[in-house]
């Protein structure tokens, strides 16, 4: 018998063999890998470079600020994400914390930047006034304008 044996409430109990969970765990992360939508393209990639480095560049504060108040950013499969670069409190000396604020997702099948806030719950919550913007272009004047003061407080 290759059962598993657990014991459960001072009763010993004999569960499914250990064999087909371990099947059924590998299925289930074969079906998540495949749900992965696909990375941009090094084209688009660098467009989203371009447009997204642009505009760090001009909201970055001036270079006596940076060593404890810099902007960056990320391009992550089909994300680009915007964040804060501030020393962490009470860390050792030259230790940085990263805070993102913004985050654009590329949904290929509708062609489309789906746009992203993080709330103080440290969630990623949908930008209510417009959802989707067509362009990475459109996004970054979206978190620009930060008409709701969402993006920058």
């Amino acid at each position: 018998m290759n059962g598993l044996w657990l014991r459960a409430a001072g009763a010993g109990r004999k569960y499914a063999p250990a064999a087909p969970i371990k099947r059924l765990r590998a299925a289930a992360q074969l079906h998540r890998r495949s749900r992965l939508s696909v990375a941009l393209s090094e084209l688009e990639a660098a467009r989203v470079r371009k447009a997204v480095g642009g505009f760090v560049e001009r909201r970055r504060p001036p270079p006596h600020i940076r060593p404890k108040l810099d902007l960056g950013f990320r391009v992550l499969g089909q994300s680009v994400g915007l964040f804060e670069v501030r020393p962490v409190w009470r860390g050792a000396p030259g230790e940085k914390q990263e805070q993102p604020f913004a985050k654009a997702t590329y949904v290929r099948t509708r062609g489309r930047w789906r746009v992203f806030w993080q709330r103080r719950d440290l969630k990623w919550h949908g930008y209510e006034p417009a959802p989707e913007v067509a362009t990475i272009e459109e996004f970054v004047a979206l978190v620009h304008e930060d008409r709701y003061a969402c993006f920058f407080g």
